[in-house]
């Protein structure tokens, strides 16, 4: 779900909202009510019981039944901090996202060009990065990867399986949590590639993999826009592609940049295992596989 098309099952802007917007009101209703940024949460706010205690989305996650208890944090990255959790259909991976004023990655704007807003107080707030703008982009951020997770897992690629959804309604509750089955074991999470330690036979299968995952998101017209070994994981000799909210269509303009600079980053991020390619070779060679045959898709159970 981007942008151009806003759910209003996500988040209903009221006249008052806007109203209340900080580029229409006065500076002391901006002073009233300010919710401070929820940057990183402590994992003890994550595992507590009392629910006095307990943070108020994973107490909200619960409420779903999506999960039944955290388990521990598993990686802090630039947008948000991975968990893993336990619920009913297994192991979760668990990405919570900060609000966007206390990330260190801020500016989407390069992934988001090409979009059609069709709201034009909602695209001005966008674009002015107002506080309901901030929020709205937000949203954005967390529904784009649940919308792009479930095109790529129902088209056969090898992605992490959405635990909530397929309708946005559904996975629009999750907020600002995003829900995948975990790759690996609670006790052996599915390392990087970028830190798992290859033979030489396992890099060029890695390598290979990798190639090809690349030419199935160019067939499904994206570009990743972070395509390297430190957004793919290593499990019983599969690559698996992940993190997708700056997934860019072929409507963004800097698509072909887009493209080409994630085939660079492959190379570059594959020197360590071994594997030298440049940025050009490798752009060639997946627009090449892209021509040929696609994954067998999933079907979507009802």
């Amino acid at each position: 779900m981007s942008a151009r098309t806003h759910d209003p099952a996500a988040q209903d802007w009221t006249d008052q909202d806007w109203l209340d917007d900080p580029w229409t009101d006065s500076g002391e209703s901006r002073r009233r009510g300010r919710k401070k940024p929820v940057g990183r949460r402590q994992l003890a706010q994550l595992t507590a019981d009392e629910d006095s205690e307990q943070d108020d989305v994973i107490r909200r996650l619960k409420d779903l039944g999506h999960i039944t208890e955290v388990v521990a944090e598993l990686k802090s990255g630039k947008e948000a901090t991975a968990y893993v959790a336990r619920g009913p259909r297994g192991s979760v991976l668990v990405k919570l996202y900060r609000d966007l004023q206390t990330r260190s990655f801020k500016d989407d704007r390069v992934y988001r060009a090409g979009q059609v807003i069709l709201d034009v107080r909602a695209a001005k707030a966008m674009h002015n990065r107002t506080r309901k703008g901030l929020e709205m982009l937000q949203q954005d951020w967390v529904l784009s990867e649940y919308a792009h997770l479930w095109t790529l897992w129902t088209a056969g690629l090898n992605v992490p399986e959405p635990l909530a959804g397929p309708h946005p309604t559904a996975y629009a509750d999750t907020i600002p949590a995003v829900l995948m089955r975990l790759i690996g074991t609670e006790d052996h999470v599915a390392p990087r590639l970028s830190d798992a330690h290859l033979t030489p036979e396992q890099a060029r299968s890695a390598w290979d993999q990798s190639l090809t995952g690349m030419a199935d998101l160019l067939r499904l017209g994206y570009a990743h826009g972070d395509y390297s070994t430190y957004n793919l994981l290593w499990q019983e000799d599969t690559v698996t592609i992940i993190d997708f909210p700056q997934l860019s269509t072929r409507q963004n303009p800097h698509f072909r940049d887009l493209l080409a600079r994630d085939a660079q980053s492959l190379a570059t991020s594959f020197r360590k295992h071994g594997i030298h390619a440049d940025g050009q070779s490798v752009l060639r060679d997946v627009q090449r596989r892209a021509l040929g045959p696609a994954p067998e898709p999933r079907l979507l159970l009802p």
